[in-house]
């Protein structure tokens, strides 16, 4: 069986209107809400970056909603067993990560698995058309279009995922897998913090407006 990812709801308009906005301020998690929000939360701000650590979750951008947007993940891991994730078109300020997975999209980071599940891939639903990942402890470069219900996403530079948002996907096979369905234009974004193996650095998260530029390919 076959899903389609169609749309069935907008969810606001974006405050970026001109140039590229800093998520990240370098400093501080100034902006950013630990979801869920306990004891020893799972980030940290040190040496000019976000870092995982501490309790599972996630870490989301507490402002606007994003669409028609490119955001900018400039990352690296601490080992080849790193695990973490940039959720996009989160419908509202969730409660659990569990409802990211489900009603967003992760865009993977963690690069072990098959071309369904690496680095680039909307987790599960498409099949990397490249590997292009630079190992640990390098910096990578991944850059997430998203264009209307369409999403591109380039790393180091290289196109991994163009899907137009409503064309077939792979059925569920895992329950760690996300449950298929609807996903809006416009949500929320956060960065996971999956387990304790690596620590994963962010250095820029950042946003630019998408005004309809090619794609490169």
């Amino acid at each position: 069986m076959r899903y389609l990812l169609i749309v069935s709801l907008l969810c606001g308009i974006p405050a970026f209107a001109e140039g590229r906005k800093q998520l990240f301020n370098g400093k501080n998690l100034e902006g950013w809400k630990f979801v869920p929000r306990t004891e020893g939360d799972g980030f940290s701000a040190s040496g000019g970056a976000i870092q995982t650590g501490g309790a599972k979750g996630m870490l989301l951008y507490a402002g606007d909603k994003i669409g028609n947007a490119t955001i900018r993940v400039v990352y690296k891991m601490s080992n080849a067993k790193g695990n973490s994730g940039v959720f996009i078109r989160i419908p509202m300020i969730p409660d659990s990560e569990t409802y990211a997975i489900h009603h967003g999209i992760e865009v993977q980071i963690d690069d072990q698995d098959d071309e369904w599940h690496c680095t680039g891939t909307l987790y599960s639903m498409t099949k990397a058309l490249a590997r292009a990942s630079k190992p640990a402890p390098q910096w990578n470069t991944m850059e997430i279009t998203l264009d209307g219900l369409r999403t591109i996403v380039h790393v180091n530079g290289v196109l991994v995922t163009d899907y137009d948002g409503v064309g077939a996907v792979p059925e569920r096979k895992k329950q760690s897998e996300p449950e298929r369905g609807p996903r809006p234009e416009t949500g929320y974004i956060a960065l996971q913090n999956h387990d304790p193996t690596a620590v994963v650095s962010f250095k820029e998260i950042s946003v630019e407006p998408f005004k309809g530029k090619k794609v490169k390919k």
